[in-house]
């Protein structure tokens, strides 16, 4: 399988760079295609709200030209796309919500009968690391991922979070082996 990786944070060696890693290893031991964008280096304005991509519906058809079309070229193109943040103020850090309210592009006729999309039947999956629990915290960022699966008319695959991060040195031997689960997820 063909798997993108999105990584929305700015940091290349943190926590959630970290655990991507491993999990991108995994893939590539089990004989997956693994590639990662790293968004933080990218050019991704936010969505402008003009809908001028619905006169189009079987191609992307944003009017922005930056970095957005050909990452979401490559989302289209993936058999999976793990998407992974940190939790910032409880939701997806700049880098990657821009490019999530993006995706606005890839689907046409929403709750419409012929709602289609671009990623349709595609496995997504969620990693997000933070200082905190779940709890009154991480749980808006899981049920807004959901949603967005839905409008996508994606699967969800996986999805981990992992709280109480502070430095990568400093997670918990059991967090390689989540991260391997997570792994195994997107591609079953």
């Amino acid at each position: 399988m063909k798997v993108l990786t999105l990584l929305g944070s700015a940091k290349k060696k943190g926590n959630t760079a970290t655990v991507l890693g491993w999990v991108e290893e995994e893939l590539q031991a089990a004989g997956h295609n693994v590639e990662r964008i790293y968004l933080h280096n990218k050019s991704i304005n936010g969505c402008m709200g003009c809908a001028k991509c619905r006169d189009y519906p079987d191609d992307i058809a944003c009017i922005q030209k930056d970095d957005a079309e050909s990452i979401m070229e490559q989302m289209i193109a993936s058999d999976a796309v793990l998407f992974a943040s940190p939790l910032y103020f409880w939701g997806f850090t700049a880098q990657i919500k821009a490019l999530i309210d993006r995706g606005y592009a890839l689907v046409t006729n929403y709750h419409l009968p012929d709602q289609t999309s671009l990623m349709k039947g595609k496995r997504v999956g969620l990693l997000a690391t933070g200082g905190g629990p779940f709890e009154n915290n991480a749980e808006g960022m899981f049920t807004a991922f959901d949603r967005i699966v839905g409008f996508l008319m994606a699967k969800k695959a996986g999805e981990l979070y992992l709280g109480g991060c502070s430095v990568p040195a400093e997670l918990s031997a059991d967090v390689k082996d989540k991260a391997v689960e997570l792994a195994r997820s997107l591609v079953v």
